[in-house]
């Protein structure tokens, strides 16, 4: 079992939000303007998110999980209907297939990308869509997967790119995430990108209650309540503005863990050639991983694993085995990764792991 990790002055977080004074202040003046939901700041965050996606429409939505829910649900795909999801990913990008009605079916992941394997897809009669995840920020393989309808899980890879083109415009639908360890955050936050002007319009209506705009005179179908407040947009805006600055940094760091951690027998994060990695989180490989885990979290370096293998959880225990999954759910390990790490941060970090990866169990 994995301990705990230390509270103190000198614990390395593993994540840290990059906000400020600029995101203080655009939030004093969503206060004192009394508009709080569904405003301008609204439609100026859609604006950003469909530029840097490179898409006509952005939908913002209150979470990520909101965003793959209403994009699953505005595809208008029959009950019992198949969606091809990896099998190593966020519980998120299955849940809300099952929740809309549909059947999850869980495909293996390449076990050096620990995104969805193209190989592993195998379409079924009533087979209608695929879900790649951009896992981590490292962009898939989308033009090997099959010629069912894409949508893209760029929950972690907003900035990055596949062959020059941004994540979130690669298929039909993009989904978007904002939480706080994500490269751009409003605490809690999502958007769906297309450039589908029915779809757009579709997920408009499913995230206010569905409601039909612009006057809301009637309400043709049944919606939720996934609107993201005003308040919320005003944190992520500045962020947008500087999402390339951001990435950036990420970049510089991200190279500062691979030149440390060069020598020791990890697999280090990287995106294919020609693509941009979205550094949404710093996701080695390696053995032993609980036991390297917690002897991070006892230098009081704040560590996680990367994600979860679907088939090991209770919803999804019908489907397997997996093998790709498995390996890559004992061996990922996320390290701290934020902009407010230092060079002795890094330092530390890396010579924690040292001497963990060196350890033996009982010596």
């Amino acid at each position: 079992m994995v301990q705990g990790t230390p509270a103190g002055d000198d614990l390395i977080r593993l994540a840290w939000p990059d906000v400020g004074p600029e995101e203080a202040a655009a939030v004093a003046e969503v206060l004192e303007s009394g508009r709080l939901t569904m405003g301008a700041k609204v439609a100026e965050l859609e604006a950003l998110l469909a530029r840097a996606c490179g898409v006509e429409h952005a939908v913002a939505v209150s979470s990520g999980t909101a965003a793959l829910h209403v994009a699953v649900l505005s595809l208008g795909l029959q009950p019992g209907d198949e969606v091809i999801v990896p099998a190593y990913t966020f519980p998120a990008t299955a849940n809300v297939v099952a929740l809309a009605g549909l059947k999850p079916v869980l495909a293996d992941v390449d076990r050096e990308t620990m995104n969805i394997d193209p190989a592993r897809i195998d379409p079924g009669q009533r087979t209608k869509a695929v879900i790649a995840v951009h896992l981590f920020g490292r962009p898939a393989r989308i033009e090997e997967l099959s010629d069912l309808t894409l949508l893209e899980d760029a929950a972690g890879a907003l900035g990055a790119r596949r062959g020059g083109r941004p994540c979130g415009g690669l298929g039909l639908v993009g989904c978007l995430s904002f939480h706080p360890r994500k490269i751009v955050t409003t605490g809690e936050g999502g958007a769906v990108t297309t450039n589908d002007a029915r779809l757009a319009d579709a997920v408009r209506q499913l995230r206010n209650h569905g409601w039909k705009p612009p006057e809301l005179a009637d309400m043709p179908v049944a919606g939720l309540n996934y609107r993201l407040s005003d308040i919320l947009c005003a944190v992520g805006i500045p962020q947008l503005r500087r999402l390339e600055e951001l990435l950036e940094a990420r970049e510089r760091i991200a190279a500062a863990y691979a030149e440390r951690l060069a020598g020791l027998p990890v697999l280090l994060p990287r995106a294919d050639d020609g693509d941009r990695h979205g550094w949404q989180a710093y996701v080695i490989q390696l053995e032993r991983r609980d036991e390297v885990l917690a002897a991070l979290r006892a230098s009081g370096i704040e560590a996680q694993i990367g994600t979860y293998a679907l088939h090991r959880l209770s919803a999804y225990t019908d489907q397997g085995p997996f093998p790709g999954a498995d390996r890559v759910y004992e061996r990922a390990l996320a390290l701290p990764f934020h902009t407010r790490l230092t060079a002795s941060d890094l330092d530390r970090v890396a010579e924690a792991l040292r001497a963990a990866v060196a350890s033996r169990p009982g010596t």
